[in-house]
């Protein structure tokens, strides 16, 4: 079962996108898998591509599981999440960020591939990374006043 919240986005459209029918993420908005690319968020969210070859895979369903387990901290961040498990549909992410299997790319607001891994992450590995981002940092220290 799917359940909403605001701030992060799965992106869905069979059959160029799935995701793992047990997790529970935030809002889901459905995409053709060529109508997404990254400059759609520019300096609004940091996307979070997940890549897969299989929504099967299991790296794939694992970090959807991982992702879903702390949806309220990705929100905090600006992130929105974006899969892609068709390799054969060649969407622009596809195109752009060039996967291998699975892959986890960790992309800023400004539009910077900061992180790609072969290997599932935590939300506490991927927001202490995004922690780290100058633009994170600004955004710190808006909130706390100090700019």
């Amino acid at each position: 079962m799917i359940t909403r919240m605001l701030g992060i986005a799965v992106f869905i459209a069979l059959p160029g996108w799935a995701m793992a029918a047990d997790a529970t993420l935030p809002e889901t908005i459905p995409a053709e898998s060529g109508e997404v690319t990254l400059e759609q968020f520019l300096w609004v969210k940091r996307p979070i591509v997940v890549f897969a070859d299989s929504p099967a895979d299991p790296r794939f369903v694992e970090q959807m599981r991982y992702l879903a387990a702390d949806a309220p901290g990705l929100e905090l961040r600006d992130v929105v999440v974006l899969t892609d498990t068709d390799p054969k549909g060649k969407s622009a992410l596809r195109k752009e960020l060039r996967p291998r299997g699975f892959m986890l790319a960790l992309v800023d607001k400004d539009g910077q591939v900061k992180l790609r891994k072969p290997a599932p992450w935590t939300v506490r590995e991927i927001t202490r990374s995004i922690d780290k981002w100058p633009t994170r940092q600004q955004e710190i220290r808006e909130e706390l006043g100090k700019e």
